[in-house]
């Protein structure tokens, strides 16, 4: 661990995530792991520029980054960074990246688009040697990947469930976790089964059961329509999603959800981009939950750190031990 660096843009909004996850492994792992910064700044044209002051050479480089950022410059800036350290001389370098982007354009879904999840892998993955993300949007992608360049894909669930069992006990009672669409109906069912396992050194035992929403698309982001596919008469709901966008789906979703008898009606999105605010969500909602992979300011949005998620992954990547043992 002794040449192990982080390094992050001072000036995003992942600098403050860089250093949760060295606090964390200071105070749990007693590792001083320095952050050092990397400068981004742009000429008039608005090019990407970069300079890290410290001297890289022979150093195994964590890279966080900010996945709050244009998406363009997302994709250059880790182009660039990675080519910046390289020519250091840096021993390894490594990606961490809390939301994948492009990651929902990973097939075609009609004649004449790219699949631009896969030009993403081909583009950055020479010279890589790892990628941490979080609760990727179609596990598929990691085959994206070449062998040499392994994709841990972390997962926010068990957090998740012990955030629940923890705050909302109460609201799990007779309880239908909800997919929004038949793409999410594998990432349900393994939040389900994260509840069920949760409770089984438990006295009281609570009933848990599934749902899924039948959607189709008018337009990438509008939805045409939505049918429920189950029962949710006099029952709790909590839908369980890895992005939430617009927000459109989840309230034309919670609206139908009314309509067919739930009670309480909840939502956990990984990724909270919220792009069209959260007003519409929290009428709809009786609580919305997302993670710190984009920092939320509102204090409508229960928020989970998963830093410390991330920074156990890298200190086991760095010894050597398994991460698949984080989520048993």
């Amino acid at each position: 661990m002794n040449n192990t660096v982080f390094l992050a843009d001072k000036n995003s909004k992942a600098w403050n995530f860089a250093k949760k996850i060295q606090t964390y492994v200071l105070e749990t792992k007693e590792f001083l792991i320095p952050l050092h910064e990397v400068s981004i700044t742009k000429f008039r044209n608005g090019e990407v520029e970069m300079y890290i002051p410290e001297n890289m050479r022979g150093k195994d480089v964590y890279f966080i980054q900010d996945s709050t950022k244009y998406p363009q410059d997302w994709w250059v800036e880790l182009l660039l960074i990675k080519d910046l350290l390289l020519n250091s001389s840096a021993e390894s370098v490594t990606f961490v990246i809390p939301n994948m982007l492009y990651s929902r354009q990973d097939r075609k879904n009609r004649p004449h688009v790219p699949i631009s999840a896969r030009a993403l892998a081909k583009s950055i993955s020479p010279g890589l040697k790892k990628i941490i993300t979080l609760d990727l949007h179609a596990g598929q992608i990691q085959g994206f990947y070449p062998e040499n360049v392994p994709v841990d894909n972390l997962y926010s669930f068990p957090e998740v469930v012990r955030s629940l069992r923890r705050y909302h006990l109460e609201d799990l009672d007779n309880l239908v976790v909800v997919a929004p669409d038949a793409g999410a109906a594998g990432r349900t069912r393994y939040f389900l089964q994260r509840l069920e396992k949760a409770q089984q050194d438990t006295l009281k035992k609570q009933n848990y059961s599934f749902a899924v929403f039948s959607k189709e698309r008018a337009a990438p982001g509008e939805v045409a329509s939505m049918q429920l596919i189950g029962d949710v008469n006099e029952k709790n709901c909590l839908i369980v999603d890895d992005i939430i966008d617009s927000g459109g789906t989840l309230c034309k979703a919670a609206q139908i959800l009314k309509e067919n008898g739930a009670k309480k009606i909840m939502c956990y999105g990984t990724h909270g981009i919220f792009t069209k605010g959260i007003s519409d969500l929290c009428d709809n909602y009786d609580f919305v939950m997302t993670s710190n992979t984009y920092p939320q300011e509102n204090s409508l949005i229960e928020v989970i750190d998963v830093a410390p998620l991330f920074a156990e992954a890298i200190y086991r990547a760095q010894r050597g031990l398994s991460i698949s043992k984080l989520f048993e």
